[in-house]
């Protein structure tokens, strides 16, 4: 797993520098592709709730979706196990990995990160919106 993580972060730019506190109010958002940030996890939940619960089998699955302190969010119609390990508090690099091209003016949506949990060495790359831009 540590290979794992040295080739996510090998040639990126951290945004604020080693010195920066993951979770700190100054924890900056990757606005390139390849550039990153330490933070930490805000909040763990479904695409519909605070909790996120594990598909029973019926069928019904209310996604995933993680919020990081410095305002990444990433949403997934599936259940990630990666992020169902994870906790609130967890200290994350997360980076920049896509911006998205030929969206209409004003939308944003789409941005892909790849997050890296520095406690469990698990990875998961998620978009900013349910939506790509353009979409619904």
């Amino acid at each position: 797993m540590g290979a794992r993580l040295g080739a996510i972060l090998a040639g990126a730019l951290v945004v604020g520098g080693p010195g920066l506190a993951p979770g700190a109010a100054g924890a900056q958002v990757p606005t390139r592709v390849g550039t990153c940030a330490a933070t930490t996890i805000a909040r763990i939940g479904t695409r519909f709730s605070d909790t996120l619960v594990k598909p029973n089998g019926d069928g019904i699955d209310a996604g995933t979706s993680v919020d990081l302190r410095n305002g990444v969010y990433g949403v997934s119609y599936a259940y990630i196990d990666a992020v169902a390990r994870s906790r609130v508090g967890d200290r994350v690099m997360t980076c920049l990995v896509l911006l998205p091209t030929g969206c209409p003016k004003g939308d944003d949506r789409g941005k892909m990160y790849t997050t890296t949990n520095l406690r469990t060495l698990d990875s998961w790359t998620l978009p900013d919106s349910q939506h790509m831009c353009g979409g619904a």
